[in-house]
C-alpha cells in the first residue's frame, strides 16, 4: 500500500490523498478518502485494499474467540506467568468481549478504529489502549504466520499516548511525612524510606528479604518481585506470586546510604525473613498501599499512589546532580529515555530558580 496523507478541510471533514500512479503526460494521480476522524479515514483507506490478492490469505471459520486463546496458550510457555495474566486479563475483558463471536477473517481496520474511539470515550487512557491494540497486533501476526490469515492491524495508527501527570508531594508535604516516618518508625515506615531514598517499586519492596542485604558492602541487590495475578484455578480468582523483576535491567544493586544502613539495623531478622513483613511470609503490594493511604490520611497529607515516591527519588537525585544514566541503571530502566520522560518532574520552584540564572546584565 502507498503512504497516505490525512489532512483536515476547511468543511471540517478530513481528506486522505494516496498516490497511484503517473499518467501518459506524467501527471500524478490521486486516489482520495474521507471521513469525520483521521481514523475513520485511515479505516476506509486500509479496508479499500482487502481485495487486492485477497486469493492469496486463507479464508476460516476461526473465530477471534478461538484464536486469541490459542495465541495465548502459545505464547504462555515463552512469557512469565504475570505477563501471560495480563494478557488474559486484556484479552478477556477488551478483546473477547468486543469481537470474540467474529470470525477472524472478517475484522476490518474500521471495527479497530470504532473500538479505539468507544474506548476513549469510556475513559480508558490511551495507553493502556495501545497495549490493548500490540496484542491485537500480534494475535494477527500469528495467525498470518501459521494460517496465511491476512493481517488486518498492518499499517495501523495507534492512539496517541498522553503522558500521565502524577501528584507528587510538594516540598513542605514531604518533611511532614519524613517528620511522621522518623517519629513512628516501623516496618512500614522502612518499606516507605526504601522506596523514597533508594526508589524501589513497591512490588520489589513487599518481595526483599534480609540475604538481599549485605550489611558490609553496604548493598541492596533487587532480584525479584512479588504481585497478584489471575489464578489459573477456577475456585480461586487470583493468587500471589514471587517472581522475577519486571525486566532484566531491573535486576540491579543498590548501595545504600549510611543514614539507611543504620535504619536497617534496627530491624534486621533471618535471612530467609521478608524486611517488610518480620517474617517468612511477604505482605503483598496493595496492603502496604493501603497502609501508605493511611498514613498519608493521618498526617493530613493530599492522596498519591505509593509509586510516586519512586518518582520522588528520582526527581530528587536529579536536583541533587546524579548523572542520569546512573539514576537510570539505579531505577533498573530499559533506557536512559524512560528515566527522563516518565520519572523526572520539575517544581515551579525548581522553574524559578533555574530562571533566576538567567541574569540580564547591560
Amino acid at each position: 500500500m502507498n503512504r497516505i496523507s490525512i489532512y483536515k478541510r476547511k468543511d471540517g471533514r478530513y481528506e486522505g490523498r494516496v498516490f497511484i500512479k503517473k499518467d501518459e503526460n506524467g501527471k500524478r494521480k490521486y486516489k482520495s478518502f474521507y471521513g469525520g476522524s483521521k481514523n475513520e479515514v485511515m479505516a476506509k483507506y486500509n479496508d479499500s485494499f482487502t481485495s487486492i490478492n485477497s486469493n492469496q490469505y486463507t479464508i476460516t471459520d476461526l473465530t477471534i474467540k478461538e484464536l486469541s486463546l490459542e495465541w495465548l496458550s502459545v505464547m504462555s510457555a515463552h512469557i512469565k506467568e504475570s505477563t501471560a495474566a495480563n494478557y488474559k486479563m486484556k484479552l478477556n475483558k477488551h478483546i473477547i468481549a468486543a469481537f470474540g463471536e467474529m470470525k477472524c477473517c472478517d475484522l476490518k481496520s474500521k471495527h479497530l478504529y470504532s473500538f479505539i474511539d468507544r474506548s476513549l470515550k469510556s475513559g480508558l487512557s490511551s495507553r493502556y489502549i495501545s497495549d490493548i491494540i500490540v496484542i491485537i497486533k500480534s494475535i494477527y501476526k500469528y495467525a498470518q504466520r501459521e494460517y496465511n490469515i491476512k493481517n488486518v492491524t498492518e499499517g495501523m495508527i495507534m492512539p496517541k499516548k498522553e503522558k500521565a501527570e502524577v501528584r507528587l508531594l510538594s516540598e513542605t508535604e514531604q518533611q511532614k511525612l519524613k517528620k511522621y516516618l522518623k517519629e513512628n518508625l516501623d516496618r512500614t515506615s522502612l518499606g516507605i524510606v526504601l522506596s523514597l531514598y533508594m526508589g524501589l517499586r513497591i512490588g520489589e519492596l513487599c518481595a526483599l528479604q534480609w540475604e538481599d542485604i549485605d550489611m558490609k558492602k553496604r548493598i541492596l541487590t533487587v532480584n525479584k518481585t512479588i504481585q497478584r495475578v489471575q489464578s489459573p484455578i477456577e475456585n480461586k480468582k487470583t493468587r500471589l506470586i514471587i517472581t522475577e523483576p519486571k525486566s532484566e535491567r531491573s535486576k540491579r544493586e543498590i548501595p545504600i546510604p549510611d543514614n539507611i544502613i543504620k535504619m536497617l539495623k534496627q530491624f534486621i531478622g533471618d535471612r530467609d525473613d521478608y524486611v517488610i513483613s518480620e517474617n517468612k511470609k511477604p505482605i503483598e503490594p496493595r496492603t502496604l498501599q493501603y497502609r501508605f493511604a493511611k498514613i498519608l490520611k493521618n498526617v493530613n497529607l493530599p492522596s498519591v499512589h505509593f509509586h510516586s515516591l519512586r518518582h520522588l527519588f528520582a526527581t530528587r537525585a536529579v536536583a541533587l546532580g546524579f548523572d542520569i544514566k546512573t539514576l537510570s541503571e539505579l531505577l533498573g530502566h530499559s533506557s536512559v529515555e524512560l528515566t527522563l520522560n516518565r520519572y523526572v518532574h520539575s517544581s515551579f520552584e525548581r522553574k524559578r530558580s533555574c530562571m533566576e540564572l538567567m541574569k540580564w546584565s547591560a
